[in-house]
């Protein structure tokens, strides 16, 4: 059952936009967001989203819009509104991608200290039969 948002009294948009943003706040951590937008979005709306996220992330980081429409296979019209959403300081994106820059570093730094985990495992490995309890 589409409604056209122009079609919705003032109350109707702000009620039904209140649910939405309370219900997406309510969510805490990277599983349950996950969760609920497979949920709610069908994949094609959370590819398109995801889309939108990674070139609001390139054009942050400096991208020209013909490296993102032949990376991506976007057209410039799509890019250029995202750009316009960027440029309106409306700091929804840059909330996000700032977000996402972090977990990005976190899981970062996560791989490099299992890797030196493991390289301590191969070139000790008796140590860690001796010492069980250490091993992760």
């Amino acid at each position: 059952m589409k409604v056209c948002a122009a079609e919705l009294t003032d109350k109707e948009r702000m009620k039904t936009l209140d649910a939405l943003y309370t219900a997406a706040g309510s969510m805490r951590g990277r599983n349950a967001a996950k969760l609920f937008l497979r949920d709610l979005l069908t994949e094609s709306e959370r590819i398109m989203c995801g889309r939108r996220i990674i070139i609001a992330r390139k054009l942050l980081i400096g991208a020209t819009y013909e490296d993102i429409q032949q990376e991506l296979r976007v057209g410039v019209d799509t890019i250029r509104r995202i750009h316009r959403w960027l440029s309106d300081q409306m700091p929804g994106y840059e909330n996000a991608i700032k977000g996402m820059e972090q977990e990005f570093e976190k899981r970062e730094k996560r791989s490099e200290a299992q890797k030196r985990w493991k390289t301590l495992k191969r070139k000790y490995p008796l140590h860690f039969l001796l010492f069980p309890g250490i091993s992760k």
